[in-house]
C-alpha cells in the first residue's frame, strides 16, 4: 500500500505506507485512508518534521561516536532527512500558495 501526498501546488509525493505512516505520525496526524494538512497547520507539520530530523541526526551522531553503546534509532538505513525532504518541499510550496495538501491510499 502506498500514500500519495497531493496538492494544487505542487506534484504529489508517493511513499511507501510505512514511511508514510511515520511522516503522519511525525506532524502528528492519525494515519488514515485520507486526510488533510491544511495551510494553517503546515508551520507546525514543518517544525515537527524538522525537530524530528534533529533528534534522528543526533541519535545517528551517537550511535557512530558511541559504537559499544545500544541506540534505537527509528526507520531504515535511509536518513529521516532525506526521506521527508520532498515532503517538507510540498508542505512549503503549498504553504506559499495558500493550498492544503490532502492524502489519500
Amino acid at each position: 500500500m502506498i500514500y500519495k501526498f497531493k496538492s494544487q501546488a505542487a506534484a504529489e509525493v508517493i511513499m511507501l505506507q510505512a514511511n508514510g505512516e511515520q511522516m503522519l505520525s511525525i506532524i502528528g496526524k492519525e494515519p488514515s485512508v485520507q486526510g488533510i494538512v491544511t495551510v494553517d497547520q503546515i508551520p507546525a507539520a514543518i517544525a515537527a518534521l524538522d525537530a524530528a530530523i534533529e533528534v534522528h541526526e543526533a541519535a545517528v551522531a551517537k550511535r557512530r561516536e558511541h559504537p559499544e553503546l545500544v541506540v534505537e534509532v527509528e526507520g531504515d538505513s535511509v536518513r529521516l532527512r532525506d526521506r521527508a525532504a520532498p515532503f517538507i518541499d510540498l508542505l512549503k510550496t503549498s504553504a506559499q500558495a495558500g493550498k492544503d495538501v490532502v492524502w489519500g491510499i
